[in-house]
């Protein structure tokens, strides 16, 4: 999996060159020039294409925001409220659920009005705070399931030592460090596709403000925003994948070697979700950016429209099942779950 994430990183910055603009690119004298008529607005096109069913996506991704929004928001108040969740990978989960409400929050809002009331447009700095919480939100997960695996990693193959290594101190470090990161890199992503002169098209052929439907708009040189994301996904895709790999392969190393039957399903259990939530982020990342691409007009736009849906499911879907899974697949969270609905009277 780490070689394809990899390869998808490559098809990324390829995808990057390609969004090259057909202007000539400027020279630095005419940058000033152009920034004296900064473009006020973006047009998301989304699914303008297709009328008859963007009241269908409207009422489906309202339902999905639903259940972001109180499947998040109960794992977030079970973790604070319960204390048998005041651990190391609640905390994580917390922290994660947390993340996933702000992301789909940054943008969900605005792509129902625009389905619903076929308002498109969304002003230069409304799509700056979109694009910036984007990078920062998953930038942030990736790291956060890293933590996570290596915390699995911890409490699996050295249980003497997970009191010491995973200490409070140190996983909010870990937690403190994930959102700094992930917001740094948002800054820096966001301010150097900003700063570019944006000439002539303002519609942007998507749902949100993604960052590379976003340079194609540009008709300026990209080659630092081209720089500086291949080293933010080699940063904040690979390694973190890397830490996972090499965490699981030692997990199920000391799993293999248990004598009890009862031992190694438990240990199975506790990182099954967990390693379900991975699959699905880095899964729809990879089939995002390391399909190929049409060469026909029509094909072209049939995949344009796949692109848009796929990005819709890594944005909203993926949000709304890490609660369903880890609510699912944890008799912990169920319990704490259950007693928040139906608390039980003291006598």
């Amino acid at each position: 999996m780490i070689v394809q994430v990899i390869c998808t990183v490559c098809f990324l910055a390829v995808n990057i060159f390609s969004v090259r603009s057909s202007f000539d690119f400027l020279k630095v004298d005419d940058i000033d020039e152009i920034n004296q008529t900064l473009l006020s607005e973006f047009i998301l096109q989304g699914l303008s294409g297709y009328p008859k069913i963007e009241i269908v996506y409207f009422a489906l991704i309202l339902v999905m925001y639903l259940v972001i929004l109180i499947g998040n928001g109960v794992l977030i108040i079970a973790s604070i409220f319960d204390s048998h969740l005041h651990t190391p990978m609640y905390f994580f989960l917390g922290n994660l659920s947390f993340l996933d409400i702000c992301y789909t929050s940054s943008s969900v809002p605005s792509t129902l009005v625009s389905l619903i009331s076929k308002k498109r447009n969304i002003s230069f700095s409304g799509c700056a705070v979109q694009m910036f919480f984007g990078f920062a939100m998953g930038s942030t997960e990736c790291l956060l399931l890293g933590m996570m695996a290596f915390d699995r990693y911890v409490a699996i193959c050295n249980p003497l030592r997970y009191p010491i290594v995973m200490s409070k101190v140190a996983y909010v470090l870990m937690a403190s460090v994930s959102w700094l990161s992930g917001g740094i890199n948002s800054v820096v992503q966001t301010s150097l596709a900003m700063r570019l002169p944006f000439c002539g098209n303002k519609i942007i052929n998507h749902f949100t403000c993604e960052i590379l439907a976003v340079l194609k708009l540009a008709c300026a040189d990209i080659s630092l925003n081209i720089i500086t994301m291949v080293i933010s996904n080699m940063a904040f895709l690979v390694l973190p994948l890397m830490v996972i790999f090499f965490s699981y392969m030692l997990i199920l190393y000391t799993i293999l070697k248990m004598n009890s039957a009862t031992g190694r399903r438990k240990a199975f259990s506790t990182c099954s979700a967990h390693l379900t939530v991975v699959i699905i982020f880095y899964g729809t990342i990879i089939f995002m950016y390391a399909k190929p691409k049409s060469q026909d007009l029509i094909g072209e736009e049939k995949l344009q429209a796949s692109d848009k849906l796929i990005s819709l499911f890594y944005g909203v879907v993926t949000p709304m099942l890490n609660p369903v899974i880890y609510s699912l697949r944890n008799k912990d969270v169920k319990a704490a779950i259950k007693y928040l609905l139906n608390p039980k009277p003291i006598h």
